[in-house]
């Protein structure tokens, strides 16, 4: 069952990172946001990479790899 959900997820950062390809200031604006402790340089650095913003993001803010998928889920869903 744990596969499943892996699975899922992984399926669900698949469309985080199409949203980020094709609209990535629209959504850099919306992560921004939602992490206000994140600077423009640490989104440069991401480059509209979905793993390396979860890792700033991480870094950042002590979150859960987990919790941030989530949130990002959301965020590109809008």
């Amino acid at each position: 069952m744990s596969d499943l959900k892996t699975e899922t997820r992984e399926e669900h950062l698949s469309a985080v990172k199409q949203q980020l390809q094709g609209n990535w200031d629209q959504f850099r604006g919306r992560v921004q946001e939602a992490w206000g402790v994140l600077t423009d340089d640490d989104l440069d650095r991401a480059e509209g990479k979905v793993d390396r913003m979860i890792g700033t993001i991480k870094e950042r803010t002590g979150e859960t790899r987990e919790a941030i998928a989530q949130k990002l889920e959301k965020l590109a869903s809008w």
